[in-house]
């Protein structure tokens, strides 16, 4: 069987990605692995008030994905395709790399937001990092944005 790993951040993009993995699954047999990597929130000398609330805003967070990729799972389940959902906290690149490894995924499906090349120099892009160090193929998908430039063409 197939494992088509699918990190979400439940932004827009999130449904593309979604829609990709299960498609992927029926045309390979395969189930999809639903992953959601929660980021702590970067803590400087300036936001010391943030840094007494950071484990409940950790804690908040890891709730509301926890609904969130549950009701994607139950979305997958419908579509009559295996699932498995992964809920974990750290640095979304190197979570998602590991993850891949670990269940030896066959693909990764992922979002793309469409920022433009200089917003990726200056904060990063995790579609970016995934790709450049996969064990295996990743399939992107064009963000809201992206799509819509293309069907209007």
């Amino acid at each position: 069987m197939k494992t088509i790993l699918a990190p979400v951040d439940f932004s827009a993009a999130s449904e593309a990605v979604l829609a990709q993995a299960i498609e992927l699954a029926r045309a390979l047999g395969g189930r999809v692995v639903l992953l959601t990597v929660i980021q702590p929130p970067v803590i400087t000398n300036e936001y010391a008030a943030l840094m007494e609330n950071r484990a409940k805003i950790i804690k908040t967070k890891e709730r509301n994905a926890a609904r969130r990729l549950a009701e994607l799972e139950t979305r997958v389940r419908a579509a009559q395709v295996p699932v498995e959902t992964l809920q974990l906290n750290g640095a979304p690149v190197r979570q998602i790399l590991d993850q891949a490894a670990r269940v030896a995924a066959d693909y990764v499906v992922m979002g793309s937001h469409g920022h433009t090349a200089l917003y990726d120099l200056l904060v990063g892009s995790t579609t970016h990092g995934v790709l450049l160090r996969a064990p295996c193929p990743v399939v992107i998908t064009p963000g809201p944005k992206a799509a819509k430039a293309t069907r209007a063409a």
